[in-house]
């Protein structure tokens, strides 16, 4: 049993009727590695093979009586793998647009919070013989890094799968406690929060300091804040449906881009995805005069924590540059900006954006986020807080399989939410980085355009580092 931090809480009341709070990842798979050919049962007996490696895939939640404090882990005493492991295929002929719909589909539906918030679809019927598997999981447990330590822990490194040793102490359901006993338990719990108050105001007027003096220098330009960006079709209020797009590109490129025109490789992916943007607004003549902002998530997972599920991240917010219509310069401003945001994150500390999430009342931040939505709020700000979430995650370099079947393509798919309609999450897998693109149905009909767009940014990019003259 194990209480959810204020931060991986935090995700559980986000969630509307609208806003569905998890992740979720499409893996494109080639079967005809599989020993003895494949078939779906042996995807079901991995799975379930792998379950003591994958503690999130066995804890389900429960609520403190009243929502007195945050909800519990337990280890879910009525688990069955049928629950979380299904079975589907595409139509013809299972192309790209096929599988993206589904996926989208997928992803459209809340998970169900009586059961551990995850679950997959083993995808048949694509085009070349591959298989699927889309699998989501909930932001509450896992978040990019710890996710991607998961995919890790659930596939092999070889065709013949891994013979998994027994646990040292097997796995048993948690004894569900009783009303009384959770409400003791988060009595217990409050009462230390005067003194866990006391340091978080002192760590963040430590950040306040840190953050005037290190703008008050003269070479310091502040990174964007909150609810300076620009308006745009992203930054509208949003339902339960999804759009769902990706494109890849070679990992080689992006690095002699950078290596030919500077900063680093998260650089060219926020230029690349910028060069999207400002042509994908453009071309409906509605690009603002000013830059777009990010939100970018910054892992702050130390070496220690490596391993562990739930969330430790923090994020910062950058300029796009899409004002600026030379590539060479925008990735220029944005390598700038970047820096600028890092430094100023630094200055904050890494533990001051996740401690007042500790006190937020579970009953109240609910009904705030239900208000936020049913008002549809977002639609009459003329500033959103930022204009669309850009993360990326690194991934395994090294081939990787599902009960045999070769792993071909990973593509990432990330939350958004009512103001914010679009999320570009990135994972570098085996040379290439895999761009997935989720949007609100209505804010962004044609997400294939701004796929496509990606690849057209590199090319521009490529064409620049080329006449730069470096390689």
């Amino acid at each position: 049993m194990q209480r959810l931090t204020g931060l991986d809480a935090t995700f559980l009341y986000m969630e509307t009727p609208s806003i569905h709070m998890h992740v979720a990842s499409t893996a494109v798979f080639d079967p005809s590695t599989v020993p003895g050919g494949y078939s779906y049962e042996k995807v079901v007996e991995l799975v379930e093979s792998r379950l003591p490696l994958l503690p999130p895939f066995r804890r389900r939640l429960k609520e403190i009586p009243f929502q007195l404090h945050h909800p519990l882990w337990i280890e879910d005493p009525d688990f069955d793998i049928e629950n979380h492991v299904h079975r589907a295929a595409l139509p013809s002929p299972g192309g790209a647009q096929e599988l993206a719909d589904f996926a989208a589909d997928v992803f459209s539906r809340p998970l169900d919070r009586t059961k551990p918030l995850w679950e997959m679809y083993v995808v048949e019927g694509l085009e070349h013989g591959h298989i699927a598997s889309i699998t989501k999981t909930h932001h509450a447990a896992i978040d990019g890094v710890s996710g991607a330590e998961l995919t890790v822990n659930l596939l092999d490194l070889q065709p013949e799968p891994a013979e998994m040793p027994p646990p040292e102490t097997p796995s048993e359901p948690d004894r569900i406690p009783s009303d009384a006993e959770l409400v003791g338990y988060a009595i217990n719990s409050l009462s230390r929060q005067p003194f866990r108050a006391a340091k978080a105001v002192r760590r963040t007027a430590l950040a306040a300091v840190n953050i005037r003096r290190r703008n008050r220098q003269p070479d310091a330009v502040p990174p964007p804040a909150p609810f300076t960006a620009p308006p745009t079709p992203f930054n509208v209020s949003i339902d339960a449906r999804r759009r769902f797009a990706f494109t890849e590109v070679p990992l080689d490129e992006a690095k002699m881009i950078k290596n030919a025109l500077g900063g680093t490789v998260n650089d060219v992916v926020l230029a690349l995805c910028a060069g999207a943007l400002r042509s994908y607004l453009l071309g409906k003549g509605v690009l603002p005069d000013r830059g777009l902002v990010a939100m970018v998530p910054i892992s702050v997972r130390t070496d220690d924590e490596k391993g562990a599920m739930g969330n430790r991240v923090s994020s910062m917010l950058t300029g796009l540059a899409t004002d600026i219509d030379d590539p060479v310069e925008r990735l220029r401003l944005i390598s700038t900006g970047t820096r600028q945001a890092k430094d100023q994150d630094k200055a904050i500390g890494a533990e001051t954006l996740t401690d007042w999430t500790e006190f937020a009342a579970p009953a109240l931040a609910a009904r705030a986020a239900r208000l936020y939505s049913n008002t549809k709020v977002a639609d009459r700000m003329r500033r959103p807080m930022f204009n669309v979430t850009i993360s990326n995650v690194p991934g395994p370099p090294f081939p990787l399989y599902c009960a045999g079947s070769r792993m071909v393509a990973l593509y990432p798919m990330g939350p958004i939410g009512d103001g914010l309609a679009l999320n570009i999450t990135v994972m570098s897998y085996m040379g290439s980085m895999y761009f997935g693109l989720v949007a609100g149905r209505d804010a962004v009909p044609d997400l294939w355009d701004l796929a496509h767009g990606i690849n057209q940014g590199l090319d521009e990019l490529k064409k620049a580092a080329d006449a730069s003259g470096h390689s």
